[in-house]
Order: structure tokens, then sequence, then C-alpha cells
């Protein structure tokens, strides 16, 4: 730090502890070297005299005690102390000694790596001839030891394969007994399915066709009994009483045509809906077979449960025109989830009366069936929504798998859904998603391409 004063000082007191106690140079790291310490010291002060003798004084004792690490650096510091007080004589007298005494030191270091090597070399010869063997001994034991256990595993491999190929011979016959039956069942599932459809259908079209039957007979009751007053009392009418009952008959007749005419259309439709045709898409009008599902499956509802009612809501966007279906297809799904949601809002009611306490039950149940072409979209939306029941999340993530139904043993297979989604997935290129809340009510979205 260049703070000589105090550097003095403790030299002194190092002095004094050399001087009472004999410490002797060690020749290690943290040998006492005091005469080193005060040539720098006064080398410091300018004192060249002071700072000559103890750099010598330093060097002889490390010489007197064969202290080889210390003699070099005292001699470069001799010879740096003469160099810089040009005193070449000196200098090249101890530049001399120095470079004698590295020659010395590097000649007998030299021979002693020499010897050192020469002896790890021995060594290592030897060692490596000892690994040698010591390897060779465990190789062979490994060997061996391989040897026994592939012989043990060879026939542990025979016996687990023997096992094996019995356990998977008896499991092939058991699962081509359970995929025989897996396809019995699946068969009987679908006819049940068509069936079941076959029975909504069946059961619409009767209630459809009812009505106008009824009026047909009606009518030709009434005009059978105007024709028979007519022949029991020709001769006494008036001929103002024949012509109102002859307007009256004509009438009746046109009644009966029109109720006729009603049911062979409905007869004509439901032909064309289970014609099987050749499953291609050709232009339809969506709205119509749209709004002839909901009736038709509310006409199938009630020909079952004379004591329901609900209200339906059509909602059919005029503008958007004929859109290319397989109409018999298409209408078997919209049958399919308007016949769904009237047993919803069917079930919610009936659950409503039985809790209810002899209070009126407010609730209507409500079906809508919507049509729509978002402007700039290249797709038409149909929404089958009703307030009835819900489902809960476990139900709603499995509606769409084969064979999955909630009604009662017996009412349905769990095909409806199923085949409906992949009649608009897949022989459409549409999308059938849901959304439902539990005791709320449920909305089914299909959108197919415009």
């Amino acid at each position: 730090m260049q703070r000589v004063g105090p550097a003095g000082e403790l030299l002194k007191r190092a002095q004094q502890l050399d001087d009472s106690l004999h410490i002797p140079m060690s020749g290690k790291p943290g040998e006492f070297e005091l005469d080193a310490a005060w040539a720098r010291y006064y080398t410091a002060r300018h004192d060249d005299a002071r700072a000559e003798s103890h750099w010598l004084q330093a060097y002889h004792k490390a010489t007197a005690a064969r202290i080889e690490r210390l003699r070099p650096e005292y001699l470069k510091q001799l010879i740096a102390f003469y160099d810089d007080r040009n005193r070449p004589a000196e200098a090249q007298r101890y530049s001399r000694a120095y470079i004698a005494l590295t020659d010395t030191l590097n000649a007998a270091q030299n021979t002693f790596h020499v010897a050192q090597y020469e002896s790890e070399r021995t060594e290592q010869a030897q060692n490596a001839q000892i690994a040698s063997l010591q390897q060779a001994q465990a190789v062979q034991a490994v060997r061996l030891r391989l040897g026994q256990w592939l012989l043990l595993g060879a026939l542990v491999t025979v016996l687990l394969v023997s096992g094996l190929g019995l356990f998977i011979y008896r499991q092939l016959q058991v699962n081509r007994r359970t995929l025989a039956q897996l396809r019995q069942t699946q068969s009987q599932l679908v006819q049940a399915e068509k069936m079941a459809f076959l029975g909504e259908l069946t059961a619409g079209i009767a209630h459809e066709l009812q009505n106008p039957l009824t009026f047909m007979k009606n009518f030709a009751e009434v005009s059978t009994d105007l024709v028979e007053g007519m022949n029991g009392e020709s001769n006494g009418q008036a001929p103002a009483l024949e012509t109102e009952i002859l307007a009256g008959l004509k009438q009746n007749l046109q009644q009966i045509s029109q109720h006729g005419q009603r049911a062979s259309s409905i007869i004509k439709d439901m032909l064309e809906h289970s014609r099987s045709g050749t499953g291609q898409c050709v232009p339809s009008d969506l709205n119509a077979l749209a709004a002839d599902s909901l009736s038709l499956a509310y006409q199938g509802l009630r020909a079952t449960d004379k004591d329901f009612y609900a209200t339906l809501s059509k909602e059919l966007d005029p503008r958007l025109g004929l859109v290319a279906l397989v109409t018999q297809d298409m209408g078997r799904v919209l049958l399919n989830l308007c016949t769904n949601a009237l047993h919803a809002v069917r079930q919610r009611q009936r659950d409503l009366a039985r809790q209810a306490t002899g209070g009126p039950v407010s609730y209507q149940p409500t079906v809508t069936v919507r049509t729509r072409r978002p402007t700039g979209s290249p797709v038409v939306e149909i929404l089958i929504s009703d307030n009835g029941t819900g489902m809960p999340p476990q139900v709603r993530e499995k509606i769409f798998q084969p064979f999955f139904t909630t009604k009662p043993p017996g009412e349905g297979t769990g095909l409806g859904l199923s085949l409906s989604y992949d009649i608009v997935t897949k022989g459409h290129g549409g999308t059938l998603t849901v959304e439902t809340r539990e005791g709320e009510g449920t909305e089914f979205l299909i959108t197919l391409p415009a």
C-alpha cells in the first residue's frame, strides 16, 4: 500500500520476534523471509546500502539452508537491484550464478522426472498385466453365468410361449363366440330401431288419416240420410226443399272429395318418405319437411296419449330456398329429434303434475322448430328446441353413442340419435350439436351445406 512508516514499525516487531525465538527459514510455503522484507523496505526508502546488505543476507541464508526455491528468486532480485543502479559487474556476476543454478536445478529435475517416468511406466505395465488377467477371469466367469442364464431363459421362454399360445387360442375362440353374439345383438337392435321408427311413422299416418276419413264417413252418412228422405217423401216435397237437399248433397260430396284428396296427399307424402330411392341428394323444401316432421311426431304421440297437448312453434325462414337433401334420411332425423323433444316436454309435464300439491300447473309444453340461413353463410341451420327435462352432463356426453338410451328397457334401442348423427355428418356433410340444461330444456342444431 506504499505506507512505508507503518511497515517499518511492523518489521521491527518481526525482527524482535526473530531475534528472541530464532525462527529458521523452512524452505516451505509460508517461510519466514524477514531479510527479503527488510530489503524491500529499504528499497522503498531509497536506502540502497541497507537494501543491498539485506538482499545479500537473504541470498546467503537461503544458500546455507539449501532452500532451492528461494535462491533463484533472491538472485533475480539482486540482478534487478544492480541493474537498476547501473552496476553491471555485480549484475553480470549474479546473472551467471543464476544461470548456473538454473541449469543445475533443471538437470536434477530432468533426472528425477526420467527416473519417475521409468518407475511409473514399469508400474503401469505391471498393473496392465494384472488388470488383463483379472479381466480375462471376469469375462470367463461372466460367459459361464451367461450361458447358464441363456439356457434357463430359453427353457422359460419355451414354457411361456407354449402357455401363451394355448391362452391365445382359447381367447380367440371366446372372442369369436362373443363377436358372433354381438353381431346378432346389433342386428336385433337395428331391426328394433327400424320397427320403432315404423311404429312412430304408422301412428302418425293413422292419426293424420283418421280426421279426413271421419269427415268422409260423416258426410257420406248424412248424404245417405238425405237421399233416403227424398225417396221416402218425394211425392209430397216442395221443389224448393228438393233443391235445398240437392245443394246439401252437392256440398257434402265436395267435402268428401276434398278430404279424400287430403288423405291421398298424406299417403303420397308418406310413400315418398318410405321409398328406398337411390340415396342421392335432390333439391328439397326443407321448411316443409321440418314442419311436416313436427306435425307427424306430434300426431304420432297423440295417437298413443290422448291427454297430451303441447304448443308447436314453427319459425321458418322464407329465404331458405331449396336445399340438396336425401329427403327420406333427413325426414327420419327430423322426426326422431321432434319425437324426442315431445317426449321430454311430456315427461316434465308429468313430473310437475306429480310434484304439485293440488294447485294448478302453469307449465306449458312447447316444442319449436326454426330454420334460418345466416347472411353470407355457406350453411343453413335447423334448430329443434324444447322446454322439457333437459339432460345432465353425464348423459349429454353419451347421447350420440350407439346403443345408449335413457328410456326404460323395451322402449328404446339407443340407435336413434347415433343414426341421426351419421346421416347428418356422413350422409350430408353437416354437423349435429346439442345444448342442454337439466330441468330447463334442450336444443339440437343441425347445419347443412346451403
